[in-house]
């Protein structure tokens, strides 16, 4: 709808990253630890300092993380943080970003899964990552293997899932899920409830006050720029790929007037303009204009731009779009 008004649509990325990365660490220290349980036992009146003083611990363990944007990233520095080794995979990850970041690049998800203790994901939900860890690869996951997800429930295949914590061989920390009530308050009616060994918040990763006053900061930063420039940032409803077929490049003489009769000889000819840019060369004599277009102009608008001599320097046509 937005898009269809003309109206942008931003966001802000990365200003809630860092409480998304300091949940999966909750989390994962609340599975090792079993904080929920020696919580419930304390206020059971009950005191059991034998029973949970067993706890693995995090320092030496191999830290999986599937998706390395800027959540992952986070992750990855506070993993390094606790002595873990990271190994990374995402489908853009280099081994020179991955140099970067100071892990190690698994080359699929198959590989980071049979190396890693620990494995968190933070990926969008796509066709693609949908059952991303699926029942297969659940099965493949070490014994004792801790599964993180705060990023979409449908990203791990639930039923494989609470087949695996049922089991006792895996544990898990998760802050989203495959069946979410669809308002702030409901029933939590997901088939994990009825099964041990794992933790849960909910889906909350980025709902800390910190992250609120960042957005709200980076919302008003992106309108006061739009205000003073016309520039919008992170505008996420521009076309990716341009129906323009044809561009037509138009050096020309930096005098009033020309633009608007350019583009008045295209509307008289019932071409569609997609887009205009328009570059000043140094010393504002000269600029060259860059319009495209959904159809191949007529010779007889071509002629009729170019013939103006004191205002056209030169006009060329280039396709776009190779011919089907």
């Amino acid at each position: 709808m937005a898009s269809a008004k003309g109206v942008y649509v931003t966001n802000c990325p990365d200003k809630n990253s860092a409480a998304v990365a300091e949940l999966t660490f909750g989390l994962l220290l609340a599975v090792d630890r079993r904080i929920p349980k020696q919580m419930d036992a304390l206020m059971e009146n009950r005191w059991d300092k034998e029973e949970y003083s067993k706890a693995d611990g995090l320092k030496g363990k191999v830290f999986g993380v599937v998706g390395t944007g800027a959540v992952g990233r986070e992750v990855i520095k506070r993993a390094k943080a606790f002595d873990m080794p990271v190994v990374a995979w995402s489908r853009s990850l280099t081994d020179a970003n991955a140099a970067e970041l100071g892990v190690r690049r698994a080359s699929s998800i198959d590989e980071l899964i049979e190396k890693c203790d620990i494995i968190s994901f933070h990926v969008a939900l796509t066709p693609e990552t949908k059952h991303l860890l699926s029942a297969e690869r659940m099965r493949k996951l070490r014994a004792g293997a801790i599964v993180l997800n705060t990023s979409r429930g449908s990203v791990i295949d639930n039923a494989a899932l609470v087949d695996a914590l049922k089991s006792g061989r895996i544990r898990a920390g998760l802050d989203v899920y495959r069946d979410e009530p669809n308002s702030g308050k409901g029933k939590f009616a997901d088939s994990l409830r009825e099964v041990p060994n794992w933790v849960g918040t909910h889906h909350v990763g980025a709902s800390t006050t910190q992250a609120q006053v960042a957005t709200a900061n980076e919302t008003v930063r992106i309108i006061e720029k739009y205000v003073r420039t016309g520039i919008v940032e992170n505008c996420v409803n521009f076309a990716k790929e341009s129906p323009a077929a044809y561009e037509l490049i138009v050096r020309h003489y930096d005098k009033i007037g020309v633009l608007t009769r350019i583009l008045t000889e295209l509307r008289e000819s019932k071409i569609n303009v997609h887009e205009v840019h328009n570059i000043i060369f140094e010393g504002a004599k000269a600029a060259v204009a860059h319009i495209q277009l959904d159809t191949y102009p007529p010779r007889g608008t071509i002629d009729k731009i170019s013939a103006h001599k004191d205002e056209i320097i030169d006009v060329k046509i280039v396709r776009l779009q190779p011919m089907s």
